[in-house]
């Protein structure tokens, strides 16, 4: 398969807007592909390299682009090789060889072709074909049902080896990919619940209430002394946090899969700031000045035996068990099951008066479902919360001259869109996160104009909002009310962010 038919399937799917038409496109691409393309062409079609980390910047690759060829030649498999050696180039004269390679799959791509590989090597394409497309593509590709598509890539993590797995083998060997102590499983979230009273209401008596912590998401593989741990994007951070890997290897049991929270504490058991929780994954070494507690609230296996598709109270059950020795330092989540309305409130109210930011309402038949937010999993907190992507940011005046201050929101469109504006804030910001984002946005911006920036959407921040009113001075035909920045989320993607329906939800009067 040539680069240039990818290409050209981006840029119908860059051009239509429905998600079913994008998923058409993807999977026409996907059925033209060999076996062996079909990795490389589904990672692309995503919007990253195969490899995801290359080791090379926007200035490399600006300084290498040119002459191009007047045809067509490039392989898929040629370009993925040279992406593979990149990604593998390290040491003395790397720079040299990382510059030699590029030079040498540049130079033969036509012009069309070299803007691609740009974008996607700095992570600038952005064709609206979003992890979900993307499945209902893979699905339509390989004439399998799309719920085994979608288990398959919640137990691999792989899009890209779901995606071969599916075409080439089908539901027999979709049906074969199972969970691997060692290999992590997509996370299972929550959606936003209106109220503890509604959630109740919606999930009936048989639930159970948890705390909901202002920390980061963990989970945790145990085989036998082996202890690993990776974040919510399934990024592995283990060398940084040795006090949850020894905390767990103290466990009584030989294998395990947990699920839970991790966050800093201060003297008095209270969350430290968020930012001091995030700060232990910015790199391998352990800050020993920030100690981190974990929480765990599910278990997905345990000594041989998968937990995945057991109802939670199952589940439950086998993490009480485990965990039931550690009564001096509880690794459970607080949290009380079938509570009534009562108890379910003082859970609430100890969630808050702890400096936590609420509860989750759980339905204690359902399964694990990873990857998704359902309704089984409702989180409740007393202010509404939207996680947006920052599109711009413009030049404050007065004290905050100099410094890139009003930022300009974005939600998700669930057709797999460019995010949605829905309004700016300058509200909630300290003088330290003006001066982080006067240093940070240059270097995701996209276009500079006198009155500020407008950034590749890349960066996720969450937003305290009073509610939302209908506008027509936005696309979405709805603006923010009383907008105010609460923190950014380094651990979350564009793709997580919350979706324009998330935000017309706030409307008065909505269901």
């Amino acid at each position: 398969m040539l680069l240039a038919e990818v290409v050209a399937a981006s840029t119908e799917v860059a051009a239509v807007r429905g998600r079913t038409a994008k998923a058409a496109l993807i999977a026409d691409a996907l059925r033209r592909a060999d076996a062996d393309e079909v990795p490389a062409v589904t990672a692309w079609l995503s919007g990253e390299p195969l490899q995801r980390r290359l080791g090379v910047g926007w200035r490399s690759l600006a300084a290498l682009t040119g002459g191009t060829a007047a045809q067509p030649s490039l392989s898929v498999e040629a370009v993925d090789t040279v992406f593979a050696e990149l990604a593998a180039t390290a040491g003395p004269g790397s720079a040299a060889r990382r510059e030699e390679l590029l030079r040498g799959v540049l130079s033969t791509a036509t012009a069309e072709e070299q803007r691609f590989l740009v974008r996607l090597v700095t992570g600038e394409l952005r064709q609206g074909a979003l992890e979900g497309v993307v499945l209902e593509a893979v699905a339509a590709a390989s004439g399998v049902p799309a719920a085994d598509v979608r288990r398959a890539f919640m137990l691999s993590g792989s899009l890209p080896a779901t995606a071969a797995t599916a075409l080439a083998g089908g539901s027999a060997a979709l049906a074969a990919v199972g969970l691997e102590v060692g290999r992590p499983v997509r996370p299972m979230l929550a959606s936003p619940g209106s109220s503890l009273d509604a959630a109740l209401t919606d999930l009936g008596p048989d639930v159970t209430v948890e705390f909901k912590l202002d920390g980061a998401r963990i989970q945790v593989h145990r085989d036998r002394d082996d202890v690993r741990v990776w974040t919510r994007t399934l990024r592995e951070v283990t060398a940084g946090v040795p006090e949850l890997v020894e905390r767990v290897r103290a466990l009584p049991c030989r294998t395990a899969v947990l699920d839970g929270e991790t966050l800093a504490l201060d003297d008095d058991g209270r969350p430290r700031a968020f930012q001091d929780t995030m700060s232990r994954f910015g790199s391998d070494a352990a800050d020993a000045g920030v100690l981190l507690s974990p929480f765990f609230f599910d278990l997905l296996h345990l000594d041989g035996r998968d937990l995945l598709d057991e109802p939670l109270h199952v589940r439950l059950d086998a993490l009480a068990g485990l965990l039931a020795d550690d009564a001096h330092a509880p690794l459970r989540m607080p949290g009380a099951r079938r509570p009534d309305a009562e108890r379910a409130t003082q859970v609430l109210d100890d969630a808050l008066d702890g400096g936590h930011e609420g509860v989750v309402v759980k339905d204690l038949a359902a399964p694990y479902a990873a990857g998704r937010r359902g309704k089984a999993w409702q989180k409740v907190k007393p202010v509404h919360t939207l996680d947006l992507v920052v599109l711009g940011a413009e030049w404050g005046y007065g004290r905050r001259t100099g410094k890139l201050s009003n930022i300009h929101l974005g939600a998700r469109d669930p057709e797999g869109g460019e995010p949605v504006m829905v309004g700016k804030t300058f509200k909630g910001m300290t003088d330290e996160l003006l001066d982080w984002q006067t240093a940070t946005f240059p270097a995701h911006a996209r276009e500079e104009a006198p009155w500020g920036v407008l950034l590749q959407p890349g960066l996720v921040v969450e937003i305290a909002v009073d509610g939302a009113q209908r506008s027509p001075r936005y696309p979405g035909g709805v603006a923010l009310r009383f907008a105010r920045v609460l923190r950014y989320r380094p651990d979350k993607t564009p793709a997580e962010a919350d979706t324009l329906e998330a935000v017309r939800a706030l409307l008065a009067g909505a269901p």
